[in-house]
């Protein structure tokens, strides 16, 4: 039987020319949350990517399993089959396609039942306090930014994967929706096993969503890590502290996001 684990062993990547993430050891084990914060430009967003399959990210080194499965090798729907999720930073509007017929057909996809999808839902809506009259729209359409957020978190509560990274969720949130949307991963934590790989900028979103480990990427490296703790000293110390005790600049690369080149879609952003 193999293990139950999310494991990232020495993954490195790039975009076209620019090697942006460098040897990342990571392992996230149910129930589990694992905090990485870091400043702009560190890489943060790009390990989102990576993870999930995104076109224009080319692995260069490294490995990662998702409770033995070998991700890497697999499409991002196969991915998201296998147990993992991404909330993005910039959810994107779908046309046409409502949130029951996303739920119903990633069900099925799993193997898992597809009745009462809509119920699951409406109870879900409930839990983060999000308006149910918005789920007979079109996913993410006219919906306001705080409100994607609360959608990401409702689909990935109706969806149970295994293991879901969480990239910059708390962008845009307001402080109720913040709290209801935390609250509700970490109650997936607790009754479900979800293994959680938060990334952020900010200690807020851990005042709710408690942390078994928090991780400091930097440059595209994790420098640093700790307990809860960590994400204290960062608020107390900002990342210019906290990193100058390893010698790491906190600065962007000069240059770095023109040679991406990814023009100007709204949620790629590769360093971020």
């Amino acid at each position: 039987m193999n293990e139950r684990v999310l494991r990232i062993e020495g993954l490195s990547a790039r975009v076209g020319e620019t090697e942006i993430l460098h040897r990342i050891d990571l392992e996230i084990r149910p129930g589990e949350v694992h905090a990485v914060m870091g400043p702009n430009g560190s890489g943060k967003s790009t390990l989102s990517h990576v993870l999930m399959g995104r076109p224009g990210y080319e692995v260069t080194e490294g490995l990662v399993t998702l409770d033995g499965i070998d991700l890497l090798n697999l499409p991002t729907w196969e991915r998201a089959r296998a147990g993992l999720f991404l909330a993005l930073q910039h959810p994107t509007e779908v046309p046409g396609v409502s949130l029951e017929s996303v739920v119903t057909e990633s069900a099925r996809a799993a193997g898992r039942s597809t009745e009462g999808v809509n119920e699951v839902l409406v109870a879900e809506a409930t839990r983060i306090g999000f308006d149910d009259r918005f789920l007979s729209r079109p996913v993410n359409v006219d919906l306001s930014g705080g409100e994607k957020k609360r959608n990401e978190a409702l689909m990935m509560g109706a969806l149970r994967p295994k293991y879901a990274v969480l990239d910059e969720i708390d962008s845009g949130l307001d402080v109720d929706a913040l709290a209801a949307a935390s609250r509700r991963i970490q109650e997936a934590t607790d009754e479900d096993d979800l293994g959680v790989l938060a990334i952020t900028h900010f200690s807020r979103l851990l005042e709710v969503l408690e942390p078994d480990q928090v991780h400091v990427l930097a440059r595209g490296r994790i420098h640093t890590s700790g307990g809860p703790e960590l994400a204290e000293r960062l608020e107390a110390e900002g990342y210019v502290g906290v990193l100058g005790e390893t010698g790491t600049p906190v600065d962007l690369p000069i240059g770095i996001i023109h040679q991406a080149g990814f023009g100007d879609d709204p949620f790629v952003d590769p360093l971020a």
